[in-house]
């Protein structure tokens, strides 16, 4: 047996087995009114089930496994949840099962009865060496199916994000301006600095930054202070400005900073070193405040654009990377695949999260919409199926296979993948 049990779900789930006939191992006939529910908690594999076994007809649980005898290796014996099963489905028959009152649990052996190239397809799949499983097989399914799928990964994608929203902003009493905070700088961390941004945000309060928007120098000195960047020694004027104000700030509202070792700087362009992306992160607080509020506000694409666009950065980082050397020039604006980065993982997901917890439909196709408008993303992932013959013409389509990517095809959960389902049939 060179398969999973869950293989063995899919075809009793999808009745792929022939279904005239059947007889248990006990003799008696059986036919199958219903599979009954597949159960993802814990419990017997399929409930509800309907059968006719001999002369009665039974409602019940459907238990599934690849020998008889993984009954007691699985510790059902002993466990009260499998009293109402009231058919053994498996591969192999290697032992009788008996209830507590002594009666036998009737069985039903699949070994024989479904076709052969349903299992060599499936190894197939789960056995590929390539970039993801059906690379060399995607191409010849309908791409109908295809963006069906993959419209149902976006859906599913958005409401894992939005469930960690939620957590987020629980734990602030409820404030969507600071949950949005807290995710606009994990955005601002470009996957390489995602965490020590998100631990930046935990360490610095938003009513704090709020405090001291009129005052360009103090909001810059506490993110960068927080950040760990400000306790070495410096010859410029502007950080030895910053460390000032820090130490005075730090000491007021009694601030712990993040360890600079944290942050990433190793095979990285300039451009994209934590320093500027903190200095563009400082400017973006600076120019509006309430920046969800605002956010909500804005429908267009081109807005948002603009608003994340001619940041009052500091003229300092027009001629540095960080604060220990001078570079000759330095682009200082975000550009626009980091304007669409930000748009994509940040207000995307809040508006249409925000839409969700409010219950207005509307502000959750809204944040689906701008997607659509956003050219696709570009990586190591999403060349893979592009090359393969999936066309991915926006960043709804790109979300959505980082998302079957990450949850399906590298855990080769193919049976839970419509596309899977397609190739398995063929």
């Amino acid at each position: 047996m060179r398969f999973p049990e869950s293989f063995l779900h899919f075809i009793w789930q999808f009745r792929l087995f022939k279904a005239l006939n059947l007889f248990c191992t006990t003799g008696e006939p059986l036919v199958i009114l219903a599979v009954g529910m597949a159960n993802k908690h814990a419990g017997p594999d399929f409930s509800q089930a309907k059968l006719s076994i001999g002369e009665r007809t039974w409602i019940g649980d459907v238990e599934i496994h690849l020998k008889s005898s993984d009954w007691f290796s699985h510790g059902h014996q002993d466990d009260p949840g499998y009293v109402a099963v009231i058919l053994h489905v498996v591969y192999e028959h290697d032992q009788p099962i008996y209830r507590k009152d002594g009666s036998e649990i009737p069985v039903l052996i699949l070994k024989d009865l479904f076709p052969e190239g349903l299992l060599t397809n499936f190894e197939g799949l789960v056995n590929s060496i390539h970039t993801f499983p059906c690379e060399k097989l995607i191409h010849g399914i309908d791409p109908i199916l295809v963006n069906g799928v993959l419209s149902r990964m976006m859906i599913e994608r958005l409401a894992q994000k939005s469930d960690l929203v939620f957590d987020q902003l629980a734990k602030v009493n409820g404030d969507w301006e600071s949950t949005f905070y807290h995710f606009l700088a994990k955005s601002f961390g470009f996957k390489v600095n995602e965490i020590p941004f998100e631990f930046l945000a935990a360490s610095l309060p938003l009513a704090v930054i709020r405090k001291h928007l009129d005052h360009p120098l103090q909001v810059e000195a506490l993110v960068f202070g927080q950040a760990g960047f400000l306790f070495g020694t410096f010859k410029d004027a502007y950080p030895q400005k910053l460390k000032r104000e820090y130490r005075f700030l730090q000491k007021k509202y009694g601030l712990i900073p993040i360890g600079v070792g944290a942050w990433k700087f190793l095979r990285m362009r300039p451009q994209n070193f934590p320093t500027l992306r903190l200095a563009q992160f400082c400017a973006l607080l600076l120019k509006s405040d309430r920046l969800f509020s605002k956010v909500l506000e804005i429908e267009h694409l081109p807005e948002l654009q603009q608003m994340l666009k001619n940041l009052p950065v500091n003229p300092y980082w027009k001629t540095h990377y960080h604060f220990q050397k001078e570079a000759k020039k330095v682009e200082i604006q975000l550009g626009s695949g980091s304007v669409f980065h930000l748009i994509i993982n940040a207000i995307c997901l809040f508006i249409s999260a925000y839409g969700k917890y409010s219950d207005q439909p509307d502000l959750i196709n809204r944040g689906l919409q701008l997607l659509e408008k956003i050219p696709a993303e570009n990586n190591v992932i999403t060349k893979s199926y592009q090359q393969a013959g999936v066309s991915i013409d926006n960043a709804f389509f790109s979300q959505a296979l980082l998302q079957i990517n990450k949850y399906y095809c590298v855990q080769k959960k193919c049976l839970n993948c419509g596309i899977g389902i397609k190739i398995l049939n063929q």
